[in-house]
């Protein structure tokens, strides 16, 4: 595996493991974390950071399945999803246990020289995850 790849599977892995202390070796001041799908855009480690926590508070399960990965230079885009599975309330689903798998692409420009993620960004199916919470 190309060492981008390798670098971009390590950031992952932090990330879904909820690793904020590994999570934010991999970011400078000047990284950038966007989700043009949700046109959420973030700038900064520590915001970047912020946000995730915020987001992921409560979740049981996440990972991020891939199913094809390649890059040119240092961009990896990895195609696959993300499941996710935590309390309803975060999903207009109060008092319930979610469970969805949500089709992504994730971009990440990398600077494998200082080990930073320069931009992680997000493309995701909220139709697909929008259906799959309303037969829950």
């Amino acid at each position: 595996m190309p060492r981008e790849q390798q670098m971009a599977v390590n950031y992952i892995k932090a990330l879904t493991d909820h690793d904020y202390a590994t999570l934010a070796t991999f970011y400078n001041r000047d990284s950038v974390f966007q989700d043009r799908t949700a046109g959420r855009k973030y700038k900064g480690g520590r915001f970047i950071i912020g946000f995730f926590q915020r987001a992921h508070a409560g979740v049981l399960e996440y990972n991020f399945n891939i199913e094809h990965m390649y890059n040119t230079g240092s961009l990896v885009v990895m195609i696959g999803n993300y499941h996710f599975k935590g309390p309803g309330e975060q999903f207009g689903k109060p008092g319930k246990i979610i469970d969805v798998a949500v089709p992504a692409v994730t971009t990440l420009a990398l600077d494998l020289n200082n080990h930073r993620v320069q931009e992680h960004l997000d493309l995701i199916d909220y139709q697909t995850m929008a259906d799959q919470l309303s037969m829950q």
